[in-house]
């Protein structure tokens, strides 16, 4: 059964005509692993993160024709802070009513998002490295550009229909966790005031237990994802694994050996880098990897970074030399590069252009995609704990002080008299252990070991 889910997921990937979504987070891996969109025949398909799909037909009845609606360029703050999704854009599939099916914005499906700017890649070429011009090809579908009148959603005609358009887009949480968390902060505020104001005893652990119920979401959604991720090693188990070697006195951290790597997979290349941040990049296609090229000084001539180019000549991922092929076995580790993607292989000097302006600078500096080879480099350890935390990265704001400090309130009742008293304590004590013991472990661990440099190694 196993082996018939995974054939099916796969299948997709012989096709060159495949969309692959934006690298994710480790709690969202998945999204990187099953999403794709694809042809099958005339067929539109959107496979999620379940695998499940949905299928547009393509000609009469169903999609005519696709329109590209840029982003706001008068307002490129307002796109890139508000609607992240469309800093590059989106691509209305239309029917021949001229109503929207499928709305598909380009950041979601751009593999290296994240680690390139908006002012680094221009939106009409975003159509092409994400593969959806191509995707439109393969169905005979014309591709039209539409400016954008005005800020905000893209402008669609009237046709009397209430129907919204579906939207190919990825959670970076599932909707059951904010409503558990919305009714659980809710929850906490009434029942706390009821148990205080009208002197209602067993409203107090109802309250201590609805504020239980944020850092429960947060677990069961990190625990689900660690359960989806551990079954899916053993797909990842049949790539050819690159990890890095270092040179000596780099500083390189074990998370960063650890963590980071390149496998290499029949139709796919999968770049991981030092916080587990996962991107898929085809090999197929004129949007895949054909190309290796080695950046060299001008001066000595010496290899200071990697660059994997599509079929188009357009970089998409950057790898610093000196971190992952400059140890005592980065020569063995370049060969296996080379050898398990069978790409043509060039050195290109540095252009001028990427001259770091101090000599403390990295050479990188004014790449398009320096922030890849920093990602793609040991972090420092305060910004590595930073980009590993829950509360930090994926939660944000500060509720990993709040949580507790509400949950102070109702501690003292683990030595009350009444056991509506200490139910309501326990749960306190149960937030408490819950919000800060993940993030004491981590922090401790990080500091200890994982983000300390080696500098001997």
């Amino acid at each position: 059964m196993k082996a018939e889910q995974r054939a099916t997921e796969e299948a997709p990937g012989k096709q060159s005509a495949l969309v692959r979504p934006r690298r994710m987070r480790p709690h969202n891996a998945d999204v990187v692993r099953r999403a794709r969109l694809y042809a099958d025949g005339r067929t539109l398909v959107v496979r999620d993160r379940r695998s499940r799909e949905r299928r547009y037909p393509v000609g009469a009845g169903g999609i005519n024709r696709a329109v590209f609606v840029p982003p706001d360029a008068s307002d490129a703050w307002e796109t890139v802070s508000r609607r992240p999704a469309e800093r590059w854009g989106v691509l209305v599939f239309e029917n021949v009513d001229g109503r929207a099916v499928l709305t598909v914005p380009l950041a979601e499906w751009l593999p290296e998002a994240g680690v390139v700017g908006i002012l680094d890649l221009k939106p009409a070429k975003c159509l092409d490295r994400t593969g959806l011009r191509e995707l439109a090809n393969a169905l005979g579908i014309p591709v039209e550009e539409k400016p954008r009148l005005t800020s905000g959603a893209p402008e669609q005609p009237e046709t009397g229909s209430s129907r919204a358009a579906d939207r190919a887009v990825h959670r970076e949480l599932p909707r059951w966790h904010n409503w558990v968390r919305g009714i659980g902060a809710f929850g906490w505020l009434i029942a706390l005031v009821v148990a205080f104001a009208a002197d209602v005893d067993w409203c107090l652990p109802i309250a201590a237990g609805a504020l239980f119920a944020l850092p429960a979401a947060d677990s069961v959604v990190r625990v689900g994802a660690w359960s989806r991720n551990r079954r899916d090693g053993e797909r990842l188990a049949e790539a050819m694994v690159i990890t890095p070697d270092p040179a000596p006195g780099e500083g390189a951290t074990p998370r960063f050996t650890h963590t980071a790597s390149v496998r290499v997979l029949p139709g796919d290349v999968v770049l991981i880098d030092t916080v587990g941040r996962e991107r898929w990049l085809g090999r197929e296609g004129a949007n895949g990897v054909a190309r290796l090229v080695r950046i060299v000084s001008r001066r000595d001539r010496q290899p200071l970074g990697v660059e994997f180019r599509d079929r188009r000549g357009e970089v998409r991922a950057l790898l610093p030399w000196r971190h992952w092929f400059a140890g005592p076995q980065g020569l063995k580790r370049w060969e296996d590069t080379v050898s398990a993607l069978s790409v043509s292989v060039a050195d290109e000097e540095m252009r001028n252009s990427r001259q770091p302006t101090g000599a403390t600078k990295p050479w990188w500096n004014g790449h398009p995609l320096a922030a890849d080879a920093r990602v793609m480099s040991p972090l420092p350890a305060k910004e590595a704990r930073a980009e590993t935390s829950w509360h930090s990265s994926v939660i944000g704001g500060n509720e990993l002080l709040l949580v507790p400090l509400f949950s102070l309130v109702l501690l003292a009742g683990l030595f009350g008299d009444t056991v509506t008293a200490r139910l309501a304590g326990l749960f306190s004590a149960l937030t408490i252990v819950a919000e800060w013991g993940p993030a004491a472990t981590r922090s401790l661990f990080s500091r200890f070991y994982y983000d300390k440099p080696n500098e001997n190694a």
